[in-house]
């Protein structure tokens, strides 16, 4: 059988069904589940940390049903050496994939965990080097909208909206979520305030 040629792989994934569904309380323990069979499963000189991130991971907030976590490695050419081929042996599906954008760099490893009887996808697994910022600060974004209850409010709003508007369009679905998401990381500076002085 004929491997399916990359573009029309990417152009079926994300014209996948976006569904938003209300907070389900056994997603942080579906979470450690993922995390303690990929810590068993992996090498550990590879995979550093790993943590629960996306709409998922704030209590009480809607989401589409998929566990994103986010993995710190070592080398992310380790990861397509030694990583990829355990993983796709189990079932995930993996692309390397930009951070930003369509086509730019900064490339990472994007694993995809479906259910094996109803073949939805139920994981989202990002692993990314240390460097990558991009990916760790949005954990901050998680950490804000776990904070406040106001602000997780207008997010689920805008994803509820914006599923409704582009339910066959995830890169769309994206797109509409980026304005609110800088505003918020933007706040969230904001409140920090400025870095201590070093004098």
């Amino acid at each position: 059988m004929n491997p399916e040629p990359l573009e029309a792989r990417v152009q079926r994934l994300v014209r996948e069904e976006v569904a938003i569904v209300s907070y389900d309380p056994r997603w942080p323990g579906l979470f450690e589940d993922e995390k303690a069979h990929l810590l068993s499963d992996l090498p550990a000189d590879i995979v550093r940390r790993v943590e629960h991130f996306g709409s998922t991971a704030v209590p009480g907030l809607p989401a589409k049903p998929i566990i994103d976590i986010l993995v710190s490695v070592s080398s992310l050419e380790q990861v397509k050496a030694v990583v990829v081929p355990i993983l796709e042996a189990q079932g995930y599906e993996y692309l390397w994939r930009p951070t930003m954008g369509d086509d730019g760099p900064p490339w990472y490893a994007w694993f995809i965990k479906r259910d094996p009887g109803t073949k939805a996808r139920t994981h989202h697994i990002h692993m990314v080097e240390a460097s990558f910022t991009e990916h760790w600060d949005r954990l901050k974004f998680r950490d804000y909208l776990r904070t406040h209850p106001t602000a997780a409010k207008g997010y689920a709003e805008l994803k509820r909206r914006l599923a409704a508007g582009h339910p066959k369009d995830r890169v769309a679905y994206t797109q509409g979520k980026t304005g609110f998401i800088l505003e918020t990381m933007r706040r969230a500076e904001a409140e920090r305030g400025p870095a201590p002085s070093s004098g």
